[in-house]
C-alpha cells in the first residue's frame, strides 16, 4: 500500500452522493484525475461495497496498480 485515506461523511445526503464526494476528495488529496466508473467497476461496487479503479479507469497515466474504494458503514 502506498497511501490510504478515510473520508467520513455524516451528512443526510444519499449514499451515492456521499460516495461521489468522497471520491472527489480522495482524487484531490492524491492529486489524481477523477476515475471513470466502468460497468465492471459499478458491478463490483454494487456487489461488495468495494471496487478497484485500475489504469483503465483513468484518463491520465497513473504510477500505481489501482485505487481501491471501500464503504465502511458503522451502525
Amino acid at each position: 500500500m502506498i497511501k490510504d485515506m478515510t473520508v467520513t461523511d455524516d451528512s443526510q445526503d444519499t449514499r451515492t452522493h456521499k460516495i461521489f464526494r468522497a471520491l472527489d476528495e480522495i482524487s484531490y488529496a492524491f492529486d489524481l484525475s477523477r476515475p471513470i466508473w466502468l460497468d465492471a467497476t459499478v458491478a463490483d461496487f454494487k456487489r461488495y461495497a468495494k471496487t478497484r479503479f485500475t489504469a483503465d479507469n483513468f484518463v491520465e497515466d497513473i504510477d500505481f496498480d489501482y485505487l481501491e474504494l471501500q464503504v465502511l458503514e458503522e451502525d
